[in-house]
C-alpha cells in the first residue's frame, strides 16, 4: 500500500477543535464536515488541499476530545495520509477505524516542509521526501490494520469478515 501526496504542514498540539469546530458537529455528512476542515486555524486549507495531499503535524496531534469526527473530516478533505511526532490516542484509533492512515515519524515530521512531495509505503514504514530525496523509517502497520486500511475502514473490513463466514 502506497500514496504519494503533497504536503501540507501544522504544528504541535493540533486539537480536534481546530480540526473541526464544534459548532459543525451538528452533522456527521463527511462532505459537510469536509468544508470546514481547519477553518479556524486556517482558512486557506479547503480551497488548497487537494486528492491524495499529506497532512504532516508535530507532537500530539487530534488532541482535545474525542470526536470521531475530526479524522472524517480531514479524510474527506482529499487528505491521504497523516504523519506527526506523535498522535493522541483517541485520534489513533479513530483515525484507523475510519480508514484513515497515519503514522508516526518524529523525523519526517521534522524535516518534511509544507509542499514537499512525499511518498509513503505502509507496508515497509518507509516515508520517501521526494523533494528533499531522503528516506525516514516508521513502523509499518501490522497485517491486521493494512487490511483496515484496504477496506476503507473498521465497518467495511467486519464486513468483509462476516461475509468469509
Amino acid at each position: 500500500m502506497k500514496i504519494t501526496g503533497s504536503v501540507i504542514k501544522y504544528g504541535d498540539n493540533i486539537d480536534t477543535d481546530v480540526i473541526i469546530p464544534a459548532r459543525y458537529l451538528n452533522t456527521s455528512d463527511p462532505a459537510e464536515l469536509a468544508k470546514h476542515c481547519m477553518e479556524d486555524l486556517d482558512k486557506t486549507f479547503v480551497s488548497r488541499v487537494k486528492k491524495g495531499d499529506i497532512m504532516v503535524g508535530g507532537k500530539n496531534f487530534g488532541c482535545g476530545s474525542s470526536r470521531e469526527h475530526a479524522p472524517i473530516a480531514i479524510k474527506a478533505s482529499g487528505i491521504s495520509c497523516i504523519i506527526a511526532e506523535t498522535f493522541a490516542r483517541i485520534f489513533y484509533r479513530n483515525a484507523i477505524n475510519i480508514g484513515l492512515p497515519i503514522l508516526e515519524c518524529p523525523e519526517a515530521a521534522k524535516d518534511i516542509d509544507e509542499g514537499d512531495r512525499v511518498e509513503v509505503d505502509f507496508t515497509e514504514g518507509r516515508i520517501i521526501n521526494l523533494t528533499k530525496n531522503k528516506e525516514y523509517k516508521a513502523i509499518p502497520f501490522p497485517d491486521f490494520m493494512q487490511e483496515i486500511m484496504k477496506a476503507d475502514g473498521l465497518i467495511g473490513f467486519i464486513k468483509k469478515q462476516v461475509g468469509k463466514e
